[in-house]
């Protein structure tokens, strides 16, 4: 568990952060999204002390940071940035080696660390291990940022627009694999964002911020239905907000009896990929699998209009 407590930064008479307090629970993903210039990112590296907080308190399993050496603190918290921050002249093992190295991890356990990382990001280890970071695509680049930051197995990863410089498919792709790995490892996830719509995808809880403060904090569809401000509002936007919606909500909810003809959806997906499905392929229902592939029923596009189009 992260405690952010009247966290304060200013320069100046100028509050870059402003008296934020929120908790995030462990093992879970929280979103902070704002403009630029809002504090977002000055306040996740408070709690990496890469800034030093003015006032305020940051617990993590109710120990005060302030309590820990910088350098331990740092190496327990795994960081990725936009640019990932590869170091050029190091391979791509020496890049996620990084931190172990630090901590005196024998070779053998670091060369293993390293194959399971890369598995992890379906990078073939006798493929990829030896090339420099020039020899990767931008995609490949982030991949890499974020096992560098999950080698020495941080509970807690700090990611700072992570996904900024990619491109659209690539960025899908590269948020899809942050939510599976995160289910898998059970690493807690604070994450900075401009974009609502990466925010609402993979946020358990969202912390918006605006001009240094904290303005609203809560589940994704907290925001969507009761945006506490105008701000808010206008970041989540008004047009599409009760289909977004389905985007929080799983197929198997939306299953009706009966069949349908072509390929299937399953069952964990969202019902707002069933509903582009089924648009795309100008179907008017998808039969719906579990995970073993066996029929549960199906979704119709009548029923998800009419989930998208209920009142909050």
């Amino acid at each position: 568990m992260i405690e952010l407590i009247g966290l304060t930064k200013r320069y100046g008479d100028a509050a870059v952060v402003d008296d934020v307090s929120f908790t995030v629970p462990a093992r879970t993903m929280t979103v902070i999204v704002g403009t630029s210039g809002s504090g977002k990112s000055t306040l996740i590296r408070m709690i990496n002390r890469l800034v030093e907080p003015t006032s305020g308190t940051v617990r993590i399993d109710g120990r005060d940071t302030a309590t820990v050496p910088v350098h331990e603190l740092r190496r327990a918290i795994g960081y990725a940035i936009q640019n990932h921050g590869l170091f050029p002249h190091r391979t791509v093992a020496q890049n996620i080696a990084t931190v172990p190295v630090l901590l005196g991890w024998d070779a053998k356990r670091i060369a293993a660390r390293v194959e399971t990382l890369l598995d992890l990001f379906q990078l073939d280890p006798k493929d990829f291990a030896g090339r420099y970071p020039h020899e990767l695509s931008g995609g490949q680049q982030q991949r890499i940022g974020v096992a560098r930051a999950l080698a020495a197995e941080p509970n807690i990863l700090l990611m700072d627009e992570p996904f900024g410089a990619l491109d659209p498919v690539i960025r899908a792709k590269a948020q899809e694999d942050l939510k599976a790995i995160q289910k898998r490892l059970g690493t807690t996830i604070i994450l900075v964002t401009h974009d609502m719509e990466e925010a609402i995808l993979l946020g358990d809880r969202i912390a918006v911020m605006d001009g240094g403060r904290l303005v609203q904090h809560g589940t994704p569809a907290d925001l969507l239905t009761h945006p506490a401000t105008d701000f808010v509002e206008t970041l989540i936007g008004t047009g599409d907000r009760p289909f977004r919606l389905l985007s929080l909500e799983a197929v198997e909810s939306a299953v009706e009896p009966g069949a349908a003809d072509g390929p299937a959806i399953s069952a964990g997906r969202t019902q707002r990929d069933a509903l582009a499905e089924l648009i795309w392929t100008g179907r008017d229902a998808l039969p719906v699998t579990d995970a073993d592939g066996r029929p549960l029923g199906r979704v119709t596009l009548a029923g998800l209009i009419a989930r998208g189009g209920r009142p909050s």
